[in-house]
C-alpha cells in the first residue's frame, strides 16, 4: 500500500513538472516571471544587506580611528575638544587593562587648537599629539602620500600628518614647512612651532580632515607646560564593537571616580544615529522585495494549479488525497523559488564581489563620509538570507494549494 502511495505522489510530481518545462504551457510565462521576480528579490536584498553594513561597518572603523572605541578623560562639563586638564598616564589600568579583558590596546593623546600660517594663507587646525604608545595600523589605510611621523624617537618631531583637504587649501606637499601658532593663557603671544610634512592622509570623514593634523604629543606638553607622564585623555580599544555599551560600563566601573569613561556612540550621536537609521532601511527593503516575491509565487502556483484542474479531477478519482496533490505543488512551487534564489546568489554575490574589488560605484564623502560605496557581507547573512526568504514563501503559499481542497473530480474532468 505504502509503495503505491509513493508511486502515485511520483506520478503527479512528474505530472506537475512537465508545467515547469516552459514548453506549450499556459503557466510558462507566469513561472518565468516568478523565478525572475525571486531571483531579483533576492539580489537587491543581497545588496542592500551588503551596502547597509558595508558603510556602518566603514564608518565605525574611520571615527574609531580617530577617536578610538572608548574615552577615559576628567569630567568636562564644556565639551571642548582641545585637552585642558592634563590626567597622569601613572594609572592602573595602563598600559595594561587586566580588569577588562575585552580592552585590546590603549594610548595616551592630547589636543590642542592653533593655526598653521603659510606665506599666502592661514588655517585654523587641531594638532592631535600622540606618543609612542600610538597604534598607526588605524590611520596607515589613511595615508595617501609620505610616511607617519616617527614619535618614538627621543628627540621630539616636528614632522607632522595632515590631510589632503588641508593641503590643498594651504597648497602644502610632502617635505614643505608648516608653521603653526598655538595660544596662550591670558592672551599671551601666541607660542610657535615650526612643523615639517611629513605625510598626507585622506579619510574621507570631512570634519576630522578638515581640521585635524597629527603630530608628537611632547609638543603639545611644552606648550600646556605640562610634565612628561601627563596626557589629556586616554583611547581605548575594544575586541568586539557589538558590545561596546557593555564594555564601556565595565570600564567606567574599573577607572578611578574622577575619570569619565565615554564611548564613541556617546561622544558623537549624531553619526551613531545616522548609521542606526540604515538598520530601519535594509529591514524595509527587505520586508517589501519579500512581499512582492511572495505574491508573484502565490500568483504562479495559482496559475499553475488552474492550468492542471483536469490532471487534478482524474488523480482525486484514482484515490489521491487532497493533502498528496497540495505537497507536490508546493514541492514544485519550492523548487521554483530554490531556482531563483539560486539565479539571485550567483548573480548578487557577483555584483557584490565586483564592486568590493573594483569599486566602480563612489560616494560623495560629504554626506556619507566615504568615497567608495564599502560592501561587506558575512556567510550567515547569506544564509539567514536565503533560508527566511525559503521558509517565508514555504509558510505564505501553503494558503494557496487550499484551493485543491475545493476541486470537485466529477467537475474538474469536464474542465477545459
Amino acid at each position: 500500500m505504502e509503495s503505491k502511495k509513493v508511486n502515485l505522489e511520483y506520478f503527479i510530481a512528474k505530472r506537475v513538472q512537465s508545467s515547469t518545462s516552459y514548453k506549450n504551457s499556459v503557466s510558462a510565462p507566469i513561472i518565468k516571471i516568478a523565478v525572475a521576480a525571486i531571483a531579483i528579490g533576492i539580489i537587491v536584498m543581497l545588496i542592500a544587506i551588503a551596502t547597509g553594513v558595508g558603510l556602518q561597518k566603514k564608518i565605525k572603523e574611520k571615527v574609531s580611528a580617530f577617536n578610538g572605541h572608548v574615552n577615559v578623560s576628567f569630567f568636562d562639563r564644556n565639551n571642548s575638544i582641545t585637552s585642558i586638564k592634563p590626567i597622569s598616564s601613572h594609572q592602573d589600568f595602563y598600559p595594561d587593562f587586566t580588569a577588562v579583558p575585552e580592552v585590546t590596546h590603549i594610548q595616551g593623546v592630547a589636543t590642542k587648537g592653533g593655526m598653521i600660517r603659510t606665506s599666502t594663507d592661514f588655517e585654523g587646525i587641531i594638532l592631535k599629539g600622540v606618543g609612542s604608545d600610538y597604534d598607526w595600523n588605524y590611520l596607515q589605510d589613511f595615508l595617501v602620500e609620505g610616511k607617519l611621523p616617527d614619535v618614538a624617537q627621543e628627540q621630539t618631531s616636528f614632522d607632522i600628518l595632515i590631510s589632503d583637504d588641508i593641503a590643498a587649501r594651504l597648497q602644502l606637499k610632502v617635505g614643505d614647512k608648516a608653521p603653526t601658532y598655538f595660544m596662550k593663557a591670558n592672551g599671551q603671544e601666541p607660542i610657535g612651532r615650526a612643523f615639517r610634512v611629513s605625510g598626507i592622509y585622506d579619510s574621507g570623514l570631512e570634519e576630522y580632515d578638515s581640521k585635524f593634523i597629527i603630530g608628537d604629543i611632547r609638543n603639545i606638553q611644552r606648550i600646556n607646560k605640562w610634565d612628561a607622564d601627563q596626557i589629556g585623555k586616554f583611547e581605548l580599544f575594544i575586541k568586539d564593537f557589538d558590545r561596546l555599551t557593555e564594555v564601556g560600563r565595565a570600564i567606567q566601573l574599573n577607572t578611578p571616580s574622577e575619570l569619565n569613561a565615554r564611548t564613541i556612540e556617546q561622544e558623537l550621536p549624531a553619526i551613531f544615529q545616522w548609521l542606526a537609521l540604515l538598520d530601519g532601511n535594509i529591514f524595509g527593503i527587505i520586508g517589501i522585495i519579500l512581499i512582492v516575491g511572495i505574491i508573484n509565487m502565490i500568483t504562479a502556483l495559482l496559475v499553475l494549479i488552474l492550468d492542471r484542474t483536469n490532471m487534478i479531477g482524474i488523480l482525486k478519482s484514482l484515490g489521491a488525497s487532497n493533502w498528496t496533490v497540495r505537497k507536490i505543488f508546493l514541492y514544485n512551487a519550492m523548487n521554483l523559488v530554490f531556482k531563483g534564489l539560486v539565479i539571485g546568489n550567483v548573480i548578487g554575490l557577483g555584483l557584490i564581489g565586483i564592486q568590493f574589488y573594483f569599486s566602480p560605484l563612489t560616494l560623495d564623502p560629504q554626506s556619507y563620509h566615504v568615497t567608495e560605496m564599502p560592501v561587506y557581507i558575512s556567510w550567515w547573512h547569506v544564509i539567514a538570507l536565503n533560508l527566511g526568504t525559503f521558509v517565508v514563501c514555504l509558510i505564505a503559499l501553503i494558503i494557496p494549494t487550499l484551493i485543491v481542497s475545493k476541486i470537485s473530480p466529477v467537475k474538474a474532468m469536464r474542465f477545459e
